[in-house]
């Protein structure tokens, strides 16, 4: 089963893992340096131990893809995966005078006192960032963070740098080049995104007709975030390697620091206890020439069916 080298992952750090304090103030088990390997032509690797929402990744790529760095097409699309870092902003602005939310991501959401108060406040903030586009201009941009350093990287004499699709051009002109790289860690713009790159580069490679795709993530949350990479990566590799002409070949996902967070512990043994099922299929659909012409109704899952979600609180 493709799923099989994602719940050893789960298993080794387990069995493994170190106890690190983190950002957070959460904790985790933590191993550094591991690598999975998922052959694409086999089937599409999205979880099947556990629901994982397929629309929130299409959304989420081609957000990316689009060069967006704002929360607001992500919740016109009901995606609230990146909601929490805009939302902390907004809470910790001087313009703010709602009630009070200062460490609200520390805070027990399921505490009658305060959960009732949160989720008024959050909708309230999502509401806003949908029809005001001035608030969503001041409170729902995120920094230079996946969208701009893809398809709009500054360079230093002002002029930007499209490495989406430079690395498409070369993938068709000069497919054995070693160059296929796209980078999302600038040491520059670092200390203003709400959060720095966790997928920070990736590469592709062209054999035997088929493209592969390998990603170096430095910060892996494997329960929540990394069930999200997997399958994001390997849409980015087929909707490329359509593009291009060729099949798909393999996702190599490499990880630095690989986590599970001390209270994601129970959801991932749980997840542990069930059996995988077959892999879906991926149908892309619509006749485009440009992997940035792609929507939401071009991209379907054929087969997949999933054991019940599982749910989990996010660490920001």
């Amino acid at each position: 089963m493709l799923e099989d080298s994602y719940l050893q992952l789960a298993r080794t750090i387990l069995d493994h893992g170190t106890y690190k304090d983190d950002r957070t103030g959460t904790g985790t088990y933590s191993i550094f340096g591991y690598q999975m390997r998922f052959d694409l032509s086999k089937g599409f690797p999205l979880l099947t131990t556990k629901k994982v929402p397929f629309g929130l990744i299409k959304s989420e790529l081609l957000w990316f893809l689009h060069g967006d760095t704002n929360i607001q097409y992500l919740l016109q699309h009901h995606n609230h995966i990146w909601d929490e870092w805009a939302f902390k902003n907004w809470v910790n602005a001087p313009e703010y005078t709602g009630p009070d939310m200062h460490n609200f991501e520390h805070r027990r959401l399921d505490d009658p006192a305060f959960a009732p108060v949160y989720q008024e406040t959050k909708r309230q903030f999502d509401d806003q960032i949908l029809n005001d586009d001035a608030f969503a201009a001041k409170f729902g941009n995120l920094g230079d963070v996946y969208g701009a350093q893809w398809r709009h990287w500054q360079t230093r004499n002002g002029e930007t740098i499209d490495q989406i699709a430079n690395v498409i051009e070369m993938i068709k002109k000069t497919p054995d080049s070693r160059r296929l790289i796209v980078s999302a860690w600038n040491p520059e713009d670092v200390p203003s995104m709400a959060l720095p790159p966790c997928h920070t580069l990736f590469q592709f490679y062209v054999a035997d007709g088929k493209l592969s795709c390998q990603l170096y993530q430095r910060s892996g949350d494997v329960f929540l975030g990394v069930p999200f990479n997997i399958a994001s990566y390997a849409l980015l590799t087929h909707l490329i390697a359509k593009e291009c002409g060729l099949q798909v070949g393999e996702f190599v996902h490499t990880l630095g620091d690989a986590h599970i967070y001390t209270n994601h512990l129970d959801q991932i043994k749980e997840q542990l206890t069930r059996k995988p099922k077959p892999a879906p299929q991926l149908e892309l659909s619509g006749a485009h020439d440009s992997i940035f012409d792609y929507e939401m109704k071009d991209i379907k899952l054929v087969g997949y069916d999933p054991a019940p979600a599982i749910k989990a609180p996010v660490a920001i």
